[in-house]
């Protein structure tokens, strides 16, 4: 199999109605986040079902896949390269994770960051502590996309009950003007809070006057109700 075939077969499983829906749904108007993203109408379960069958495509067509205009060949190539990363032993994740990293103009969409990033640089990243520090790069890049992967990124770190660098890189995007970014931290502040309520309450003390709104509810939706109107109350 190569790029061009898996597009084909993409194409063949696309429907207009749901390419439709997909572009109105990840706001591909002018001026949106999405703008000018193209949509074939395939399904995520069926984009992973042609990423497993393909996870031995090699890195020169996976990158056709991740140049291509439309979504759900970008989106197909980035399952490829994680359960490529997935099956391999420790030398080859390194060959994975800086492909990716040089790739990251095509993760750019939140579900693009959100089912990759994570499982790739997440992982990379827990095996390699000392590279963290590409985190805190891409936290202050100009790309909305580098930033919310350096965020999302962080919750293969909470998954092992490590919170310092969610918090830190939390604190550092809470003058963001992105929804998606603010989204994004309410959301891992949330996971961190859902396996140690008390560093989660310890953090909204310190910041809960200056957190975004949008950020500020997400963070709090798996406290008691009484937490939550407290926390709301004193925004």
């Amino acid at each position: 199999m190569n790029s061009q075939k898996i597009i084909r077969e993409l194409k063949q499983k696309g429907s207009k109605k749901k390419a439709q829906k997909s572009a109105y749904f990840f706001k591909t108007g002018k001026g949106e986040y999405g703008e000018g993203d193209r949509f074939w109408g395939v399904t995520v379960p069926e984009e992973r079902i042609i990423a497993k069958a393909n996870r031995d495509l090699k890195f020169t067509e996976i990158e056709k896949l991740l140049k291509h205009p439309f979504h759900e060949a970008r989106l197909t190539g980035l399952f490829i390269l994680v359960y490529k990363y997935e099956k391999t032993d420790d030398k080859p994740k390194k060959k994975i994770y800086n492909f990716y990293i040089r790739n990251l103009k095509a993760v750019n969409n939140w579900d693009l960051v959100d089912t990759t990033a994570p499982q790739i640089i997440g992982d990379y990243l827990e095996r390699n502590k000392k590279e963290k520090k590409i985190l805190y790069k891409l936290s202050e890049s100009k790309n909305l996309w580098e930033r919310r992967i350096a965020i999302v990124s962080t919750w293969y770190f909470i998954r092992k009950n490590d919170f310092t660098d969610t918090l830190k890189i939390s604190e550092k995007l809470l003058k963001d003007k992105e929804d998606l970014i603010h989204k994004a931290v309410g959301w891992m502040l949330r996971e961190v809070g859902k396996r140690n309520e008390k560093t989660l309450l310890k953090f909204l003390d310190k910041h809960v006057k200056r957190m975004p709104r949008t950020a500020l509810r997400y963070s709090l939706e798996r406290l008691s109700e009484n937490k939550r109107k407290y926390y709301m109350s004193v925004k």
